[in-house]
């Protein structure tokens, strides 16, 4: 029970984890800076603004529900740190891998988004609630992508379990080819779930100020923005395991440290993408997604599907 306690709190649980997410929104800011011809902030800001925001007072809007405005910040913190833990990091198992872990963790990564919309709605101020609006139009558009591109790796891999889904690409490295389609898909989906540029359109400053988190302050907006630095890691590390499981068999030291050059590759990536691409119009991002990305996401399921039927053959 202590070994596990440290595996949740610790290593390679919760402090790990919001060391890490600090450290790659450094890493994202310094890119995207220096992509713009600016030197950046130095290593520890994203630290201090954490703690600075820790050490200032909690305020609830008079008309807010105070229940759902105090619970959204820390239901949604919790459940990106629980994902992590069934992904795995330095070797193709997890610390508590089972069949249909998959699921799970796809599931505990919506819970984050319907809790934003739930605190910008109880915030009950006019910004908040177009930016929570906005925040649950975003997820009909990138969440089904994101679970296609997901999900079609599994069909192939005939298995639920991402130790297995693993464990096949490892051992039949070439059908990592087949699903360059579906990283595409969940590189895109995932770069709207986590919100940036050019999907910054639920918290759009020069809009509506910070969308559904204006009337946040203090320790529950510090719970939302270590949220979102988390789930990016999260994300990132689920998109490593799943398309990239490569590298994981010299040893768990050498497999930690591909892994932490995997995930800063994507992070890299996102860095890029939204430097480049400019805010799109809650619409032009649905419309985008339906008629591009999610075409894209089911020319993969096809491609797996047909790959399937001859392997069975």
């Amino acid at each position: 029970m202590l070994l596990d306690l440290f595996y949740i709190l610790v290593f390679p649980g919760f402090l790990f984890l919001s060391a890490f997410a600090l450290w790659a929104e450094y890493f994202d800011r310094l890119v995207y800076a220096r992509l713009q011809n600016r030197v950046g902030p130095p290593w520890f800001q994203p630290t201090a603004d954490f703690i600075k925001l820790v050490a200032k007072a909690d305020l609830v809007p008079t008309a807010a529900n105070p229940t759902f405005f105090r619970l959204a910040p820390i239901i949604a913190l919790t459940a990106v740190c629980t994902a992590f833990i069934y992904i795995p990091l330095w070797s193709t198992s997890s610390l508590f891998s089972f069949n249909g872990d998959i699921i799970v963790i796809l599931y505990l990564l919506t819970i984050p988004t319907l809790c934003f919309f739930i605190g910008g709605w109880y915030s009950t101020s006019l910004y908040c609630r177009i930016g929570a609006v906005r925040t649950v139009t975003q997820l009909f558009a990138y969440e089904i992508p994101l679970f296609m591109g997901l999900l079609a790796p599994a069909l192939l891999a005939n298995s639920w379990s991402i130790t297995e889904i693993m464990q096949f690409y490892i051992d039949h490295p070439w059908f990592w080819a087949f699903n360059l389609i579906g990283l595409i898909v969940s590189l895109i989906a995932l770069h709207g779930k986590l919100e940036k540029a050019p999907f910054d359109i639920p918290e759009a400053e020069t809009e509506i100020v910070a969308g559904g988190f204006t009337e946040y302050s203090g320790r529950l907006l510090a719970f939302l923005r270590m949220t979102l630095d988390i789930e990016m890691i999260v994300g990132a590390s689920l998109l490593a395991a799943i398309f990239l499981p490569f590298g994981l068999q010299s040893g768990p030291v050498v497999g930690f440290l591909v892994y932490l050059v995997k995930v800063l590759l994507i992070v890299f990536l996102f860095s890029i993408a939204r430097t480049i691409f400019a805010r799109m119009r809650i619409d032009q991002m649905i419309a985008f997604c339906w008629q591009y990305v999610v075409p894209l996401a089911m020319v993969q399921l096809l491609i797996n599907l047909i790959l399937k039927g001859i392997i069975i053959r």
